[in-house]
């Protein structure tokens, strides 16, 4: 007897070091300090030495049963964006600059291929977000996950100035709500979308000319990194005084995450165009507008509070950077929540 019959082949997990070799290469920062392999990540902080109030900032996330669709469709080249962007868009949410990242793969098999697969999508993340890749973790766990399933989750360090964190407390009523698209479902609320829609490979596969695309394709679609969008607004000289990102919960429990007391979040639903994979589940779900709400990013994947006077300089400053954004709405006077009208 030994560990490969047991169900841990080790052999393939140096073949899997070597296959995502090139993928995390692609995301070195010059403060990486040691090479993939080690026992840590090392990462100098001496570029952040002028920064008055130097002030790390975190987050740490999953990918949730979104998993379940790359099992079907055989796809997991990008649910590791997805979990990068779950991580660096709260850091982001902070007025942070991501600078790091770790991963964490559980599986019942460890296919090197499909792991290999999964780091691609994790370096690409961290390469919209400006991150390194400084390490990770892939656990062959046979007995404990199913031989053609894994788990995947992360974590993320960033940096910002104390002076430059955004905390919402200085939103004052008159201030500008402005939303940026989300590029769909993003990674939230799919044990509901699971219950939605048939998951089988055939379902996924089928085309739907409402949503131009597949529904699979559609739904699989990356969770969007705001890092740079948020960025390009710092760039522009505006003040972002509060952000939230809309991940689990939706609307009513995101938006008011970035209130002061005595402020709410007045969101106008015709705003922007709800895009079509959110009317699908609404529709074939039978389910109420309020737990859309309550539930799904909704096609904002974050919103920001600017003073007016900056509302136009920020929405051109987030195209620019290649999003898409749009005035959602105004703070007002009020107990701190989201009224939809």
């Amino acid at each position: 007897m030994d560990y490969k019959n047991a169900g841990v082949d080790i052999e393939a997990g140096y073949k899997s070091v070597e296959l995502m070799k090139k993928h995390v290469q692609g995301t070195m920062r010059p403060e990486v300090l040691t090479n993939l392999g080690g026992f840590s990540g090392a990462f100098s902080m001496s570029s952040f030495k002028n920064m008055e109030k130097p002030t790390l900032v975190s987050g740490t996330d999953g990918v949730g049963t979104k998993l379940k669709l790359a099992f079907i469709l055989d796809k997991h080249d990008t649910v590791g964006i997805d979990c990068v962007a779950m991580c660096v868009n709260d850091i982001a949410c902070a007025g942070g600059e991501p600078l790091f990242f770790l991963d964490y793969i559980a599986c019942g098999k460890n296919e090197p291929e499909k792991i290999a697969d999964i780091v691609k999508g994790v370096a690409e993340g961290c390469k919209q977000a400006g991150a390194a890749l400084i390490g990770g973790e892939t656990a062959e766990m046979p007995g404990f996950y199913p031989v053609d399933e894994y788990d995947l989750a992360g974590f993320a360090v960033g940096i910002v100035d104390e002076k430059d964190l955004i905390t919402g407390k200085d939103l004052k009523a008159n201030d500008v709500l402005i939303g940026i698209s989300s590029s769909g479902v993003h990674s939230n609320g799919f044990s509901l979308v699971r219950k939605v829609f048939k998951m089988t490979e055939e379902s996924l596969n089928t085309y739907y000319d409402c949503l131009g695309a597949k529904l699979g394709d559609t739904l699989i679609a990356p969770t969007k990194i705001y890092v740079k969008a948020l960025k390009s607004v710092k760039d522009a000289g505006v003040r972002i005084k509060a952000c939230s990102h809309i991940t689990g919960g939706g609307f009513y429990e995101n938006i008011p995450r970035m209130l002061p007391d005595g402020i709410v979040a007045q969101v106008k639903k015709n705003a922007y165009e709800i895009p079509p994979i959110f009317k699908m589940l609404a529709s074939d779900g039978n389910i109420a507008e309020e737990m859309m709400y309550n539930t799904y990013n909704m096609g904002v994947g974050m919103v920001i509070g600017v003073d007016p006077a900056d509302a136009d300089k920020a929405i051109a400053a987030i195209k620019a950077a290649g999003e898409n954004a749009f005035v959602l709405g105004e703070a007002k006077a009020g107990d701190k929540g989201v009224i939809l009208c």
